[in-house]
């Protein structure tokens, strides 16, 4: 059973609109449990890609996925687009904690909220690595004021 949401569209300060496929629709007509993750993670690295300069082909440092959670509210369905809320819950040294919300064009309660956590590794070695400067700027732009610390 769904529950209801407590976060609004006004708590994500980074956004992404992703169209649906007719393929992410599952038999009952709704977009599958499993595209939801997909959802989490485009929006995720997008957002880095783009705004912390992460070079997914050869970068030194990449972000592995060590933790995933998401809470359904209420369906999501194609053709209707996504709208992926994105901001940061916690910030360390290595590891990240993201907060989601994916939401309907124009409706203010998340059709789904979830988190999802990176530990940043060493390509080559897989071993944890601090954070590198752009990113971590650009992660801090999506925290709440009153979280922002010092690197």
């Amino acid at each position: 059973m769904a529950t209801a949401a407590t976060d609004r569209r006004s708590d994500y300060p980074h956004f992404l609109a992703i169209t649906t496929r007719w393929m992410d629709n599952d038999l009952y007509g709704h977009v599958n449990n499993v595209v939801y993750y997909s959802f989490f993670d485009t929006v995720i690295n997008e957002y880095l890609i783009r705004k912390g300069d992460l070079d997914i082909q050869q970068g030194p440092v990449i972000g592995l996925a060590v933790e995933t959670m998401c809470r359904f509210h209420r369906a999501l369905a194609y053709p209707e687009p996504v709208e992926a809320g994105l901001r940061v819950g916690t910030l360390g040294r290595s590891s990240v904690r993201y907060e989601i919300g994916l939401f309907s064009p124009g409706v203010a309660e998340p059709a789904a909220t979830g988190h999802f956590v990176h530990v940043f590794v060493e390509r080559a070695s897989r071993r944890p690595a601090t954070i590198p400067a752009t990113i971590r700027a650009a992660l801090t732009l999506l925290m709440p004021p009153e979280k922002h610390t010092a690197g």
